[in-house]
């Protein structure tokens, strides 16, 4: 009996640094752990908020594209070797593949590449003929636009009407 009055203090002492040795160590765990979760979601929202603006800009210029498209008369009066002729429309054309380039190097995924080249190449191929008809972008332009929200919030489910929630 005499000897667990020596070693039970020891053994207890023992068990506290042991103890505590633990504590500190999932203290440490959960802490890296939150700054992983921390790192990721600051990295998410700067790449969504990169990612919103190459597609505001890129929307724009399609916009603009698609306005003088729908301005010029259409016919053989427009068009040379059968493609139309407007300088400023070649400029807004080559302003609308720089956007798609900045889309590309800013998008997270392949089918927002894909989506904004197709799209792009639409709007440029209703620059280039003469037609003013662009109701062949619709569907380019929606598959774009499904595109570019699956990278921004991958995962999430896009229902008409719904705006994505704030975080």
């Amino acid at each position: 009996m005499g000897s667990w009055g020596t070693l039970g203090p020891a053994l207890l002492s023992l068990a506290g640094v042991a103890l505590g040795a633990g504590g500190s160590l999932l203290g440490q765990f959960l802490v890296s752990r939150m700054s992983a979760r921390q790192l990721e979601f600051q990295e998410s929202t700067a790449h969504r908020a990169e990612l919103k603006d190459a597609v505001l800009k890129f929307l724009s210029i399609a916009s603009q594209v698609e306005k003088a498209v729908l301005r010029r008369p259409s016919g053989d009066d427009v068009a040379v070797d059968g493609f139309a002729v407007d300088p400023e429309l070649d400029l807004l054309v080559d302003d609308l593949w720089l956007a798609q380039a900045e889309i590309d190097l800013a998008a997270g995924s392949e089918p927002l590449r894909g989506a904004t080249y197709r799209y792009a190449a639409g709007l440029a191929e209703a620059a280039r003929s003469g037609t003013n008809d662009t109701s062949a972008l619709r569907g380019p332009q929606a598959r774009f636009m499904d595109a570019a929200y699956d990278d921004m919030w991958p995962g999430r489910r896009r229902t008409t009407g719904d705006s994505p929630a704030p975080r």
